[in-house]
C-alpha cells in the first residue's frame, strides 16, 4: 500500500515539475493576450471611427479580427503547453483555402464592399447609373448595395461587380449641366431664333447664371438647322429645369413664328 502511494506521489510530482509551471504559463499567456487583444481592438475601433466607416464594416472588420487574434493566441498556449502547433496550423490553412474556393463569389462580394466602404466612390442618397441600372443608393452593405430607382423599384447589385465596373455618380458635385438639342426649319431665321432660346433660358428662375449659357448652331441636319443650348443648375433642379425649358421654349418659337420641323407622310394612291 505504502509503495502504491508512493508511486502516484511521484508521478504527481512529476507531472506537477512537468506540467506545472507550463500551464501557469499558459495561463499567464491567456490573460495578457486576452489584456492585449482587448486593447488593440478598442484602439482599432477608435482609428475606423475617426475614419467615418460605414458602421457594418466597422463591425465586421473588428469581429475578424478579434477571431484571428484569439485563433492565434489559442496556437501559442497550445505550443506552451508542448502540444505540436505545426500540424493544427496546417489544417486551418486547409480549412480556409476550402472555405475560399467555396465562397469565391461572396469573398469578391466581401473584398468590394469593403473597397466601395473605404474609397467611398459613392455614399447612401447618392443616385448613380451602375452595371446597366440607375438609381438612388438606399444602402451598402457588405456584400450587396441596394438601389431605388425613379419608380420606387429595388435593384441590389452584387458589390464585386459593382466596385470593378464603371459607376457613374451624378451627386458628387454641387451643380450639372443640362444639355438640349432644339431644331428648326431652314427658312428661320439663326439670329432671331437664338435670341428666342436665350430669352428663354435666361428667364428661367433656376438656370445659374455661372457658367454662362451657351446657345449655338451645331449642325445643318437634313431637314432642320439644329442649336445645341447647354445650361448649368444645381443638381436637385436638373429634372425640373429640363422639362420645364422644352416646354416653354416650343411654346416661345411658336410665338415667334419660328417653325419645328417634323416628318411628313405623303399618301400615294394607287392608279386600278
Amino acid at each position: 500500500m505504502d509503495k502504491n502511494l508512493d508511486y502516484w506521489i511521484d508521478q504527481a510530482i512529476g507531472f506537477a515539475t512537468t506540467y506545472g509551471l507550463k500551464i501557469i504559463g499558459a495561463i499567464v499567456i491567456w490573460i495578457v493576450g486576452s489584456w492585449i487583444i482587448k486593447k488593440l481592438l478598442k484602439a482599432v475601433r477608435k482609428i475606423l471611427d475617426k475614419g467615418h466607416y460605414e458602421e457594418s464594416l466597422k463591425k465586421f472588420l473588428l469581429n475578424l479580427m478579434s477571431a484571428l487574434l484569439k485563433v492565434l493566441l489559442v496556437i501559442t498556449l497550445l505550443g506552451t503547453l508542448g502540444v505540436p502547433t505545426t500540424s493544427f496550423a496546417a489544417v486551418i490553412a486547409a480549412a480556409g483555402l476550402a472555405i475560399g474556393l467555396a465562397l469565391q463569389g461572396s469573398l469578391g462580394n466581401f473584398a468590394g464592399g469593403v473597397l466601395l466602404m473605404i474609397f467611398k466612390p459613392i455614399k447612401i442618397g447618392d443616385f448613380i447609373e451602375a452595371q446597366g441600372e440607375s438609381g438612388t443608393v438606399k444602402e451598402i452593405e457588405i456584400f450587396t448595395t441596394k438601389l431605388n430607382t425613379t419608380d420606387n423599384k429595388e435593384i441590389i447589385i452584387p458589390n464585386g461587380a459593382l466596385s470593378n465596373g464603371n459607376i457613374v455618380n451624378y451627386s458628387t458635385e454641387d451643380t450639372r449641366r443640362v444639355d438640349f438639342t432644339f431644331g428648326v426649319g431652314y427658312d428661320s431665321d439663326i439670329k432671331k431664333t437664338k435670341d428666342v432660346l436665350l430669352g428663354v433660358v435666361n428667364s428661367h428662375p433656376l438656370v445659374l447664371k455661372e457658367p454662362a449659357t451657351a446657345v449655338n448652331v451645331s449642325e445643318l441636319a437634313d431637314s432642320s438647322i439644329n442649336f445645341f443650348t447647354r445650361v448649368w443648375v444645381k443638381k436637385e433642379d436638373y429634372w425640373t429645369v429640363k422639362f420645364d425649358i422644352i416646354e416653354q421654349t416650343k411654346e416661345a418659337l411658336d410665338a415667334a413664328g419660328i417653325d419645328i420641323p417634323y416628318p411628313h407622310q405623303v399618301e400615294i394612291q394607287k392608279q386600278g
